[in-house]
């Protein structure tokens, strides 16, 4: 127990230096977020999550993300969508595929304001993972790689997402931008 507090102090501390992720004003794709700003406002100033701006607005989620919230987004960058399947993000993208989309992009949404060291402590109270349901009625799994001490987020089909930025506070909510694309369970 005491490894994985310690090993949550390093990492806020490494995180911290390397892009100050625990600062009021955390950097996102060399861009200042303003916790002033709402979840939209903020994305939409970062260069690299115009990829997520883009299907927010084709989903038609930018009014409930302008909201009051509270919500946790996972946010993934244009390279974590860069790493699907070739076309998949332009036929997301289709109107014929909204409701997919939408899908898609709620499953990176809970309805909270958790902190990462509010879900590592979720995390370590409940052995090791923690499930969050999120808006889209995904189940992600919640657990700290043990060998850098990253958060990381598994989907229903094992995909796993690492936080690159976490806790971008946002005045509804808080932002953890991740490397990968999480989905809904496969049928």
């Amino acid at each position: 127990m005491k490894r994985f507090t310690t090993a949550l102090a390093a990492s806020a501390i490494a995180l911290s230096l390397a892009g100050g992720a625990y600062a009021d004003n955390t950097m996102v794709g060399g861009v200042e977020m303003l916790p002033t700003n709402n979840v939209v406002e903020n994305a939409s100033n970062a260069p690299n999550l115009t990829t997520l701006v883009s299907a927010v607005k084709a989903a038609g989620l930018v009014e409930t993300l302008m909201g009051p919230g509270p919500f946790t987004v996972f946010a993934p960058t244009n390279a974590a969508f860069a790493k699907l399947p070739e076309k998949a993000v332009a036929d997301l993208l289709k109107p014929e595929n909204k409701d997919m989309l939408t899908k898609v992009l709620t499953c990176h949404v809970a309805a909270a304001d958790a902190m990462s060291p509010a879900i590592g402590k979720m995390i370590k109270d409940n052995g090791g993972s923690y499930a969050i349901d999120t808006v889209g009625g995904c189940k992600l799994t919640a657990s700290i790689n043990p060998d850098n001490q990253a958060l990381q987020l598994t989907d229903e089909n094992g995909t796993v997402a690492t936080v690159t930025t976490p806790d971008v506070k946002q005045a509804n909510g808080v932002v953890h931008v991740i490397d990968t694309v999480l989905m809904p369970k496969m049928m």
